[in-house]
């Protein structure tokens, strides 16, 4: 199995802002390290006759409909049972907070 260091993955927590207990350092060490080993046993694949895929289902196709041009809901229509509005728009408290 590939060995990851514990410090490494110290180091990764730290960047992602986590702390981890010594039992989940230990736990992800090993679950790093067996990912790690699955991927060299990919990378030991012969794939150079492989043609690159952009997607597993190429062939898949979307359906789509033709876009077609209708009336639009009236803004006092859609406006009438806002709880505040300015002009013609909703009026929203504002979220963003200062400090």
């Amino acid at each position: 199995m590939e060995t990851i260091d514990r410090k490494t993955v110290q180091h990764v927590a730290l960047l992602s802002r986590l702390y981890l207990s010594e039992e989940e350092l230990a736990l992800y060490s090993r679950q790093l390290a067996s990912i790690l080993s699955y991927i060299n046993k990919l990378n030991q694949l012969d794939v150079k006759d492989t043609q690159p895929t952009s997607h597993v289902l190429q062939s898949l196709v979307n359906v789509d409909r033709p876009d077609t041009p209708k009336r639009s809901l009236d803004v006092d229509e859609v406006l009438a049972n806002a709880p505040e509005k300015e002009g013609d728009f909703f009026k929203i408290p504002k979220v963003i907070e200062g400090k």
